[in-house]
């Protein structure tokens, strides 16, 4: 019988028989299988992997709680399309236990959105100019519909997907797929800092008029292939989402500094 795996991947080598499996299962889907495709029958990777049926069946499940791999009852497992499943929910439970992680979070933001606007004013195309004019309209016209009296809750909801459909719409339109992953993966933990960002804004007089603007000003600049002033606008704001976190949560607990602060003290 044939083996495939090596000594660092043989179930037992490292670990449990199934997380070893599960390990060189995603090697195996890395190197030879698309999105879409099957698994082969449990009995032959079972044999490839000198494994029960158990073990294999073990590691597939692994690989599903991981996002690469959807389970259907009594079919084969199908490869799933790449997506940030997995780190949404590091995200979303780091933030949950510490309110303090969205420093964190505002500083991955500008290492990744100033990049991202950056890369969307050299390549985005007009379909991807057309997304980021649909999104930031959707924003004027929830902010307008607000004050017109649409109920604050609904009027802060929507204003937040729209605000969101901005950030991944400017993802798409640098053309990166690792930062369009990325941003899919923070949708949850986006929206839970714009609704602190949004306290925060009450706090120091400011409103969504202001978070339209800066937008307007970051896609001004991708409309004009112009990447440094997209990035100066996105660090612009992203600098007063930061401030405007921070007023939130002084006024309920009390906030540490950022690391990047606590450094230059």
């Amino acid at each position: 019988m044939t083996n495939d795996t090596s000594d660092a991947t043989r179930p037992g080598a490292s670990g449990t028989a199934a997380a070893s499996v599960a390990d060189a299962l995603s090697a195996m889907i890395l190197d030879e299988l698309r999105p879409g495709e099957r698994l082969p029958a449990e009995a032959d990777l079972a044999q490839r992997f000198s494994v029960s049926r158990l073990t294999v069946r073990e590691a597939v499940k692994m690989l599903a709680g991981r996002g690469m791999l959807d389970l259907g009852r009594g079919r084969r497992a199908v490869v799933r399309q790449p997506d940030g499943s997995a780190f949404t929910d590091f995200l979303t439970a780091l933030l949950r236990n510490d309110p303090r992680g969205l420093f964190d979070l505002i500083e991955l933001r500008i290492g990744l959105e100033v990049q991202s606007a950056t890369l969307a004013a050299r390549r985005c195309s007009r379909a991807g100019i057309v997304a980021l004019e649909g999104a930031l309209r959707g924003m004027r016209e929830i902010h307008e519909a607000e004050r017109d009296g649409l109920d604050p809750a609904e009027a802060e909801r929507r204003f937040n997907a729209y605000d969101l459909g901005f950030h991944e719409a400017l993802a798409a339109a640098g053309g990166n797929r690792v930062l369009s992953y990325l941003f899919e993966a923070m949708a949850q933990p986006l929206l839970h800092s714009f609704h602190l960002s949004r306290r925060g804004q009450d706090v120091r007089g400011h409103s969504p008029a202001d978070v339209i603007a800066a937008h307007e000003a970051v896609l001004q600049a991708v409309r004009e292939g112009n990447p440094r002033a997209a990035a100066e606008a996105m660090r612009a704001h992203l600098e007063e989402t930061e401030q405007d976190i921070r007023t939130a949560l002084e006024a309920r607990l009390p906030v540490q500094r950022p690391r990047s602060e606590a450094g230059e003290a």
